[in-house]
Parts: structure tokens; sequence; C-alpha cells
């Protein structure tokens, strides 16, 4: 087939319509795309426009009750320990509580800025009431070691430096913590006590009066009279308490007949200061083992007797 020339000079005529068509096309898609772009830009600034609108008196609201409740906080933490400090709290109490108020403020002026927002704080609040009832739940025994030690802190059976008897142990306390207790031994032994263990038991505080009895017993032969033994008994034991090293004539040595049998024994006391009680001790026993060897009214030693059988 043999295309006539009318025909071959029409054709490059026929493709550059093509292609103008085809620009066109392009060139209308292009622009319903920039008006598209457009019109979801001029959408999204009238959104922000709106939320702007409405939410930035509640974000500024928000940011002076932050500022307002981190400002009452600190000054809460700041009043309450300033007053605890002046009622002879201890330390560390002192700061857990103080501590305490201001993250409880904390607390509730997030909450306030979260109400501002719409958000349903009361459910917010009953989780954290779930959470805090499992994690309490699950830490029961802690923190009954933690109310122990804060009502340690605060009625002061004891403090730091007293010698005392708890949970079976005898010691001084090096440390009184929210969790346990720390005593040091007459052994040099470090003993941990949890504080649950030790409210919940009797406590004995040897250093809670300046001024503590010491008692001894003294045997005195059988027959020996009773003024008598009295007598050498008072003067030894006033001869401790006049002596400066730990005894004291306040209250007065006391001696009393004990037990009567084989042996008269009596107890002897003299006051001493709490902190030499063990010294007052050993320097009573030296001086009525003196006084009553002197006086020649000590008991007989044990006579033991041997018999040959056979």
């Amino acid at each position: 087939m043999i295309l006539e020339p009318k025909v071959l000079s029409q054709v490059p005529q026929f493709v550059l319509a093509q292609q103008s068509t085809a620009a066109a096309q392009l060139a209308d898609k292009a622009e319903q795309k920039i008006e598209q772009a457009t019109d979801r830009a001029a959408q999204l600034w009238k959104i922000a426009q709106t939320y702007a609108i409405e939410f930035t008196p509640k974000v500024l609201g928000a940011i002076v009750v932050l500022f307002i409740t981190w400002t009452l906080a600190n000054w809460a933490r700041r009043f309450l320990s300033r007053g605890m400090e002046r009622a002879s709290l201890d330390v560390t109490l002192v700061r857990f509580l103080a501590n305490a108020a201001r993250y409880a403020i904390i607390v509730l002026g997030v909450l306030a800025c979260l109400s501002t927002f719409g958000l349903n704080v009361t459910s917010f609040i009953a989780i954290l009431s779930a959470v805090g009832l499992a994690i309490g739940l699950a830490l029961q025994g802690t923190l009954s070691h933690v109310a122990s030690g804060i009502m340690l802190l605060i009625f002061r059976p004891f403090k730091v430096g007293d010698t005392v008897i708890i949970s079976g142990q005898t010691g001084v306390v090096d440390e009184i913590e929210l969790f346990s207790t720390t005593l040091d031994t007459a052994d040099r032994r470090r003993v941990i006590i949890p504080n649950g263990a030790i409210f919940g038991s009797t406590i004995t505080n040897l250093s809670h009066h300046p001024v503590r009895i010491a008692t001894i017993k003294v045997a005195v032969a059988i027959g020996t009279d009773a003024s008598t033994a009295r007598r050498v008994l008072l003067e030894a034991a006033g001869n401790v308490a006049n002596a400066g090293q730990g005894g004291v004539t306040d209250p007065k040595p006391t001696v009393a007949l004990a037990e009567a049998g084989v042996a008269h024994v009596w107890n002897v006391s003299v006051g001493a200061q709490a902190m030499k009680f063990d010294s007052v001790i050993e320097q009573l026993t030296l001086a009525t083992g003196a006084a009553v060897g002197s006086a020649g009214i000590a008991p007989a030693p044990p006579v033991t007797l041997v018999r040959n059988v056979g």
C-alpha cells in the first residue's frame, strides 16, 4: 500500500496534536493536584487555627498551674522541714514526710492540668488507686517495715547512741532508717533488725535514764550479825558511790537481805551513770568482796569430802 503525498504531509501534524493533548491533560492533572494540595493546606490551617484558639488558653493556664504547683510544693517541703525540725523529729523522718508532701502536691497539680484538657481524671485516679493497691499487696511486708520505721521515728522509744535490747539483741543503736535499725554489739558485731520486728516486740532502753541502779548479790557467813553485815556492805557501797568513777550518791546506796540459807545473801545497790554501768558493777563487786573479807564475815569456802571405800 502506497500512501499519497497528501497523507504523508498530514502525519506530523497528527502526532503534534496528540502530544499537545497529552501535555494539556498533564497540565490539568497538575493543576488539580495543586488545587487539592492548596485546599488541604487551607483545611489544615483552619484546623490549626481552631485548635490554637481553643487550646492556647488551656496550655497557658496549664503552664501557670504547673509553675504555681512547683512553687507551692517546694514551699510546702521547706515549711514542713522547718516545722518538724523545730519539733525535734528525726532527720530521716523529716526528709521522708517533706518529700512525700511535695510529690503529693505535684501529682494534684498535674491532675488539675489534665482535667483542663478534657481527660477523665476520675478514671485516671481509679487506675492509680488500683495500681497502688496491687503494689501495696505485693510489698505489704516492706511497707509494714516502713510504717514501723515511721512510728519509731515519731515516738522515739530510743535514739542513736542508746544501748537497747530489741528482738533478743543487745547493742548500741548506730542508725535508725525507714526499713531497719542497726545495732553495734559489745563484741563488735553489726546487727540489722527490720523495723517491723522491733515495733511489734518489747523494747528495753538501757540508756533512757541518765542514772541506773547497779545491784549485785553478796554472800555473808551464816552466823554473821545482820546489823554488822549491813554496816560493812553499806560502807563498801558508799565508797563506790563517792569515788567519782561512775557511781552517784543520789539515789543513796541500799542493802537488803535477799536469802537466808547456808549463807546469807544480800542485795547491794548503788546508783550508776548509765554510760558507766558495767564499770560500777565491777567496782562494787571488788569493794564488797574486799570489805567482807576484811571484816571476817566471808562465807566458808565449799569443802569436798573424799572417802576411800574399800
